[in-house]
């Protein structure tokens, strides 16, 4: 099964706005992400929606950050990229007939439950000001600029 990793992918590109001087257009970001621009702005819609980012037309227009770092939280973008489902697995039937498929099913649906619930607490006490910070620190104990780390 194939992985989403819109989440991971946000926030390269949120943290890369944050580091850059000026907008980044879809295609510089659909450049970075290995896709095309419609994917990209299909994809910022959302976090724009949600006041996470800003889109500016025109010549000298593309995509910011549009808050302060340390005012979106992972559980913000998590959020705004309107994922449906956060875990791939679960079972194939809702209400079988069978008790034993019953039992099985209960089980892990609580347990999908409560480690949902644990994840998007975790989510919410991360920021991308944090995930900043890390960046640079682990550039930094690399011997690199974090100002010239980026694509």
């Amino acid at each position: 099964m194939r992985q989403d990793s819109k989440l991971s992918r946000m926030l390269h590109v949120l943290l890369h706005m944050a580091r850059h001087d000026g907008p980044f257009t879809s295609e510089q970001i659909a450049a970075m992400l290995g896709t095309n621009g419609a994917v990209v702005r299909r994809t910022l819609a959302g976090l724009r929606d949600a006041g996470l980012v800003r889109a500016e037309k025109g010549h000298h227009g593309g995509w910011t950050v549009g808050r302060d770092l340390s005012e979106i939280t992972l559980l913000d973008i998590y959020r705004s990229l309107g994922t449906q489902r956060l875990f791939g697995i679960g079972s194939d039937n809702e209400n079988p007939a069978c008790a034993v498929e019953a039992v099985v099913n209960d089980a892990v649906a609580d347990a999908l439950a409560a480690a949902e619930t644990q994840l998007m607490a975790r989510f919410s006490q991360v920021t991308l000001a944090q995930l900043a910070a890390e960046f640079d620190a682990k550039c930094l104990a690399g011997g690199r600029d974090p100002d010239h780390q980026a694509h």
